[in-house]
Parts: structure tokens; C-alpha cells; sequence
């Protein structure tokens, strides 16, 4: 006998997210090589960039998140607001404020735009919610 369990809960739509080509291709390579090592995270990541808009590497994206850009946003749980620069992983440092995109928040924060929210999974496994409040392109 097949059963069906009702389920009531309703995950909240994901913002639309645009990334460019190139940054695209990237990403999507460093979330295949890091499967092994980071599953989670890895499987986010790859989520993001398979649904992602791509667009060609020479648009106009100045409120986009993108690799590089230094992104102000808000923890809706706690309200604290932070100050980072996306970056990839050998690029890291947590002293600079340089996080890279292979972090739940990382890659919660790629391709969003101003005002735009998303929920990510926390490595402890909560649920958290970020707003983006501006973006800088680094030159």
C-alpha cells in the first residue's frame, strides 16, 4: 500500500538571481570539485548557479552581487548588519572581511540584488535569512 504524507510547510520562492557567464562556468566547476569536501555548501552553490539568469560577462550589473563585490546586508534573525567582499576560497580571510563563495552565506549572497532576501542553510543547520542592502562593484 503506497501512502502520502500531507505536508503543510511551504519553502518560501527563492529570489531570481542573475550571474554572468564566466563567473558562472567558474562556480559551477568549484561546486563540483568540492561535492567530496563540502557537500552541503557544494550542492547550495550548485543550486544557485543551475537557476541562476546567466548573462553575457560584459552587462551591467551594478546591485548584483558578484564575485568581488563588496556587499552590505542584513541577519533578519539577529538584525546585525555586515560589511563583506565575496571572494573564492583561496581568496578568503575573515580578518579583511573577505568570505568566500564556498560558505553557506557566500553562496547565499551570489547574483542577488538590492532589497532582495534568501534563507541558507547555517553549517549547525538553522535556517537564516539574509536582506542585501547595497552592493560595490571593486574596481
Amino acid at each position: 500500500m503506497t501512502r502520502t504524507i500531507q505536508n503543510d510547510f511551504t519553502a518560501p520562492a527563492l529570489p531570481p538571481i542573475v550571474i554572468t557567464a564566466s563567473e558562472a562556468h567558474r562556480l559551477s566547476a568549484l561546486a563540483d570539485s568540492s561535492m567530496a569536501v563540502f557537500p552541503r555548501v557544494a550542492q547550495f552553490l550548485a543550486r544557485e548557479t543551475d537557476r541562476a539568469r546567466v548573462v553575457a560577462d560584459d552587462s551591467e550589473l551594478p546591485d548584483v552581487v558578484r564575485m568581488g563585490s563588496r556587499v552590505r546586508y542584513r541577519d533578519d534573525e539577529t538584525g546585525d548588519v555586515r560589511e563583506v567582499v565575496l571572494v573564492y576560497p583561496h581568496e578568503a580571510d575573515i580578518a579583511l572581511r573577505r568570505i568566500s563563495v564556498l560558505t553557506p552565506v557566500g553562496a547565499a549572497l551570489i547574483g542577488l540584488s538590492v532589497g532582495q532576501t534568501i534563507d541558507f542553510q547555517t553549517p549547525s543547520h538553522q535556517t537564516r535569512s539574509v536582506t542585501i542592502l547595497a552592493v560595490k562593484q571593486q574596481s
